[in-house]
């Protein structure tokens, strides 16, 4: 079982980022910031190490991890690329998207992290912190949302902390992430289909069911980013025992962007999320969304919150 550790706070400089490295290379576990959430990091190449991201999340094992590499060259040694997810790569990496593709036999991977599937998801992220951290490590690193499974992910140090405080050995605070809401996640088929299995900052598409229904990669279970309390969308007359979120002229007790910026309103999402779950009111009331743009991932990220 997991025993209670302390949980050490690093700064995003370089003496931070070598105790990160120097934790994660011993079989550790790490939070570290990217542009999209927080990540709680884990060596990709370790299955002891694996384990402990699924034992400090509390995480289904049938929920495979994404696996954060450096460069291009690192994400050949462990999946098979055809010209589609070549140019997917070239692209959009580094940046956040996540491809699905298939892993190769000699991939140095934890069983775990495929969660039995013959694909692995891989992303190469823009974050400074993340990517000299993967540098210094010199492994690529599996690393879902810092969080525990099924609740409001994480864009700042503070909500790691708030449920992973002694499950973890660390966190590097880098401040508030950027984007806010998760990578999209693109499967590419090996014959060159492209299927969106999650929606995110980039858009490329219609979200699909992926095979059978299957959970081939994060975010794709019904129930999820769960703030604690009953959520009610599309309002605009919150009750009086209801936490508001609002959005453009809506108002509320916290806003995702006061003007209907849709860019803002993904990088405040799970800030006011947050907000919410912590407040003393009982339920949570939420602003229609625009499903325009990445007003697509925020409502799929509600909806999940809501059911």
């Amino acid at each position: 079982m997991l025993g209670k550790v302390v949980t050490e706070k690093l700064g995003p400089d370089e003496p931070g980022l070598e105790r990160a490295a120097a934790i994660l290379r011993s079989g550790g576990v790490v939070a570290l910031p990217t542009e999209t959430v927080y990540g709680l990091a884990a060596r990709a190449d370790c299955a002891e190490a694996v384990a402990k991201i699924y034992e400090a999340k509390g995480r289904p094992s049938f929920n495979p991890l994404i696996v954060h590499v450096h460069s291009l060259e690192q994400a050949r040694t462990l999946a098979k690329f055809n010209p589609n997810s070549l140019e997917l790569a070239a692209d959009h990496w580094p940046g956040p998207l996540t491809l699905v593709l298939p892993r190769r036999r000699d991939a140095t991977l934890a069983d775990a992290i495929a969660a039995g599937l013959p694909t692995v998801a891989l992303r190469c992220p823009a974050h400074a912190v993340m990517r000299r951290v993967i540098e210094l490590v010199d492994a690529p690193l599996a690393a879902p949302s810092a969080n525990r499974s099924g609740f409001v992910s994480p864009t700042t140090a503070n909500h790691v902390l708030a449920t992973l405080d002694g499950r973890i050995d660390a966190v590097v605070d880098g401040g508030p992430t950027a984007a806010g809401i998760e990578s999209t996640i693109v499967a590419v088929r090996p014959d060159g289909r492209r299927e969106v299995l999650r929606p995110g900052p980039i858009l490329l598409g219609e979200v699909v069911a992926g095979i059978d229904g299957q959970v081939e990669a994060p975010g794709q279970l019904s129930q999820h980013y769960a703030p604690g309390k009953p959520v009610r969308l599309n309002v605009r007359d919150p009750d009086p025992d209801e936490f508001m979120i609002g959005f453009g002229a809506v108002d509320g007790v916290c806003s995702l962007s006061d003007n209907g910026d849709l860019e803002v309103a993904a990088a405040r999402l799970y800030a006011c999320l947050h907000d919410a779950s912590g407040s003393s009111l009982p339920r949570i009331a939420i602003a229609p969304i625009p499903e325009d743009g990445i007003g697509r991932a925020i409502n799929d990220r509600l909806r999940r919150a809501a059911s």
